[in-house]
């Protein structure tokens, strides 16, 4: 092989997807201004994403919405790069996980490598309640993980080897309690649909069951409470969200035998 390519630094990809990320879109390029490329796949962007992205040196792929596994592995199917990180628009590589990423390029011991994610809910960055360290797989050797295909609540699938990372990742989740019921309503819709193409038919008690559930394990079991009226507030939003999955699944399975294509 010859010295050039054997000294020369491995090359990192930063993969986005987006869509109307305008507000987050800046921040999140200027996080990642040391990688040697950021491929951004946009669907259907209504406000000046796009533009934001290519002003800041983006390569911008324009296409439809398939879901977010889906459509991640679109980007990392783009990136050029021997190495690819993967963010969502609302997240920021930290000075000192910045730090860390290049070290561990430099000599890497390791194929995939995950990294702690803090995230904002609506005034604070969370401490419990599963929200810290939320360790997540996103930088990895091109080649050697995609993520599953799921519609939501997609996941890096690798048979490589898993190093950690100490520095966080910053997320900034919901700076609103907006946000929380438009995400609230949009992911528990995609995962209603989801357990009805699976052929699922819940009913009210399965809904009710788990809507408990998810506010009992992040508010007592994963300590939730020592968050304050954020920690209740995010339990109560988790709730919300696993309650309504399986309500809407209960409502399209309804649909679905008495022959009716509308959604939920």
């Amino acid at each position: 092989m010859p010295v050039a390519l054997m000294d020369r630094a491995p090359r990192l990809s930063v993969a986005i997807i987006t869509r109307n990320e305008a507000h987050n879109i800046a921040d999140c390029l200027a996080s990642v201004a040391f990688a040697d490329e950021v491929v951004v796949v946009d669907s259907g962007s209504t406000d000046a994403t796009v533009a934001l992205a290519r002003a800041r040196g983006a390569r911008v792929i324009e296409t439809d919405w398939p879901g977010f596994g889906v459509q991640k592995n679109r980007a990392v199917e783009a990136c050029r790069g021997d190495w690819v990180l993967s963010l969502d628009a609302d997240e920021r590589v930290s000075p000192e996980l910045r730090a860390e990423i290049e070290r561990a390029l430099a000599a890497p011991g390791f194929d995939v490598y995950e990294m702690p994610r803090r995230s904002y809910y609506v005034g604070r960055f969370m401490r419990h309640g599963g929200w810290w360290p939320d360790h997540c797989a996103r930088l990895f050797r091109r080649g050697t993980a995609r993520f599953s295909d799921a519609r939501v609540h997609e996941r890096l699938v690798t048979e490589g080897s898993i190093g950690r990372l100490s520095a966080p990742l910053v997320h900034y989740s919901f700076r609103t309690m907006e946000a929380v019921l438009d995400k609230v309503n949009h992911y528990s819709s995609a995962s209603a649909q989801t357990l009805a193409e699976r052929g699922a038919a819940p009913g009210l008690a399965t809904a009710i069951v788990h809507g408990i559930a998810a506010f009992l394990r992040t508010y007592v079991f994963k300590l939730g409470f020592l968050d304050g009226r954020h920690g209740f507030m995010l339990a109560v939003s988790n709730a919300e969200g696993s309650y309504y999955r399986y309500v809407k699944a209960m409502l399209l399975a309804e649909k679905r035998r008495r022959g009716d294509s509308d959604g939920c």
